[in-house]
């Protein structure tokens, strides 16, 4: 019976030696695979608004869809802009027929101007020779001041018409801009993320159409703390990896920006008693397989 105690009691011993062999191992292990950073996946997200109000014509984007920089994706009705433009146009026609008529006046006496100055020239060579008198030379002079005061009388009419006329080209500039501001063309390569309207909707001024993001490159944000700003600078490859089914999947990454301040811990990120300590923020770049989402959670560590 002692045999069987002494024996019980030394396999008591091995097991429990055992259990705290692997504790510990596994402890060390965990504490070796210990993250360097934890933060989340963001994206640089553009939302883009109609710049006009009016009815959409057209739009035809969905979301999900990958789109290139300067693709035309919605057009909004712009048939009154075309007319009023339509309308000015005419009024700017007959404003250059009215400008016509005042210059070919101006060349009328433009030419008999000239006819009476080379009167008077006739008349001086005459006058040196006393074959003229000095009212005929008079008359030529009051006949070319005439003249002078007309053209200027008349260049004041037209200086009027040629104003209306630029007034009228600055509307069909503002028009022209409206009308342009109608067809909307994406700014930014990426992928859309929620589409806000339909086309045949009524939209306005700075209403949402779209929100767009270029998920080909994703940026990880993590907060890394003070003891390891040393080990860090930007420019640096590091892995960032994401849950999967039963492992963790590792990115590389490229350090794109530092926080120059320090700030709490996110709730997000670590446990409250973490959350008290101050952190900096880090982003780093990494190339999107197609895994990567918004918002994912992820561990960074440093190479």
């Amino acid at each position: 019976m002692n045999n069987i105690i002494k024996m019980t009691s030394a396999s008591l011993q091995s097991l429990l030696f055992v259990s705290m062999t692997i504790l510990l191992l596994s402890s060390c292990k965990t504490s070796d695979d210990k993250a360097d950073a934890y933060g989340n996946f963001e994206a640089t997200e553009v939302t883009i608004s109609s710049e006009t109000n009016g009815k959409i014509m057209l739009f035809t984007i969905s979301e999900g869809q990958k789109l290139e920089k300067g693709t035309l994706v919605a057009e909004v009705d712009s048939t009154a802009l075309v007319l009023k433009r339509n309308n000015l146009l005419a009024a700017k026609k007959v404003i250059y027929s009215k400008s016509k008529g005042v210059l070919s006046q101006i060349n009328v006496l433009k030419t008999q101007k000239e006819t009476a100055m080379l009167n008077k020239k006739r008349i001086e060579d005459l006058l040196a020779d006393k074959l003229a008198s000095q009212k005929q030379l008079d008359d030529v002079n009051g006949q070319i001041n005439a003249f002078d005061k007309q053209m200027a009388s008349i260049q004041t009419q037209n200086a009027g018409v040629l104003d209306e006329t630029q007034t009228i080209d600055a509307q069909i500039a503002e028009l022209n801009h409206q009308i342009a501001q109608c067809k909307i063309y994406n700014p930014v390569a990426g992928t859309v993320l929620v589409k806000y309207a339909e086309a045949g909707e009524m939209t306005g001024f700075g209403k949402p159409l779209y929100k767009i993001a270029n998920l080909d490159v994703m940026q990880f944000k993590g907060y890394i703390s003070e003891t390891q700003l040393s080990t860090v600078k930007v420019g640096q490859k590091v892995e960032v990896s994401v849950d999967a089914a039963d492992a963790l999947i590792g990115h590389e990454g490229t350090i794109t920006w530092i926080s120059s301040e320090a700030e709490f811990t996110p709730k997000v990120i670590q446990t409250k008693e973490e959350r008290v300590n101050l952190v900096y923020a880090i982003k780093v770049d990494v190339k999107n397989d197609g895994s990567l989402k918004i918002g994912m959670p992820g561990e960074m560590r440093i190479r």
